[in-house]
């Protein structure tokens, strides 16, 4: 089975909640790599996501929209490996604002290969994507496979469709050593726009006493539910031991539906929740059917979760609970 050693790496949105925790996995368990990351100009989340790991990384400011900026970033990291999670990545909002969507993440990640092309260097490249680029997948394809056919539903699925079939473009035509992974459902504790976390930080709010109902959209949409360091151990084996030119679906084992997920939730909370559908929650079009096909990517590369869905789901309120902001 292949097993890549890296020296150095990059990771474009590092300032982000998945950009830091990837680098948080990476400092604590292979501390003597060279940590580059990847942050916009001015961005306020930066001291606060990075705070744990701030000494022990390398910080660019770079904006990907600029070919120049990423090209100089690259010349003076010279990354093994670089994981792409730069992205305007709030689905619901993506609705609002499709043009600046679209521009950030397809512009951004032409810009990022086309640099690595020019340079003529040789990383290892994971184009992070999502589950999201399925769309509403017909009961016929479930569990989702990789072949799957591609039908985003929102802008933001539809720059990720495109982020997707960039890297394989610059794998086949130029012979960039691109790995795709398709991530699904994962529990984020500083991304407050995913539903669980939004769940559980509304759950915590109401504890103390500072909101009195929880708000949410739909609450149909099935799907399966990974931890945030199985996500994050999963986006390292990608880099180390998948095949080159490859699509991987990643997720976990846990099936379940987004109202049973908050039934959960309120069992757990130290007061009684009362909730309430948002419809501005509510997208003009949802994906509500996301369990994938993990066997290609297990049989490639010996990857399996190892966190309990129960632990991911005590980790999470614990998180919202002891970092609440109101």
């Amino acid at each position: 089975m292949i097993n890549r050693k890296f020296k150095s790496i990059l990771i474009t949105g590092i300032s982000g909640s998945g950009g830091s925790y990837l680098a948080e996995y990476v400092c604590k368990n292979f501390p003597k790599i060279k940590v580059h990351g990847i942050s916009r100009w001015h961005v306020n989340s930066t001291n606060k996501n990075l705070s744990k790991i701030a000494k022990k990384i390398f910080l660019h400011e770079c904006d990907l929209i600029d070919y120049s900026s990423i090209h100089n970033t690259l010349k003076k990291s010279k990354p093994d490996a670089i994981f792409h999670l730069a992205s305007h990545a709030n689905v619901r909002a993506s609705f609002e604002t499709p043009l600046s969507v679209m521009n950030n993440n397809i512009n951004g990640t032409a810009n990022l290969l086309q640099a690595i092309k020019d340079l003529k260097i040789d990383p290892i490249i994971q184009i992070c994507s999502t589950s999201e680029v399925y769309g509403n997948v017909d009961k016929k394809y479930v569990p989702i496979k990789e072949n799957c056919p591609l039908s985003p539903a929102s802008p933001y699925a539809l720059s990720k469709v495109s982020q997707d079939l960039l890297g394989d473009v610059y794998f086949k035509n130029y012979g960039l050593k691109v790995i795709r992974t398709r991530m699904f459902t994962y529990l984020n504790p500083k991304r407050a726009d995913l539903f669980a976390t939004s769940f559980a930080r509304q759950v915590a709010l109401i504890e103390k006493g500072h909101q009195k109902i929880l708000y949410h959209g739909n609450l149909n949409s099935i799907r399966t539910i990974i931890d945030i360091e199985d996500a994050m151990s999963s986006y390292w084996i990608a880099a180390t031991k998948g095949r080159i030119g490859e699509v991987y679906n990643i997720g976990g084992n846990k099936i379940i539906k987004v109202g049973e997920f908050l039934k959960i939730l309120k069992k757990l909370a130290k007061t009684k929740i009362v909730s309430k559908v948002d419809k501005k929650l509510l997208r003009p079009t949802d994906v509500t059917l996301q369990i994938p096909n993990l066997s290609k990517f297990k049989k490639h590369t010996g990857w399996k979760p190892n966190v309990s869905f129960e632990t991911s789901l005590k980790n999470l309120l614990d998180y919202c609970r002891s970092n609440l902001t109101v």
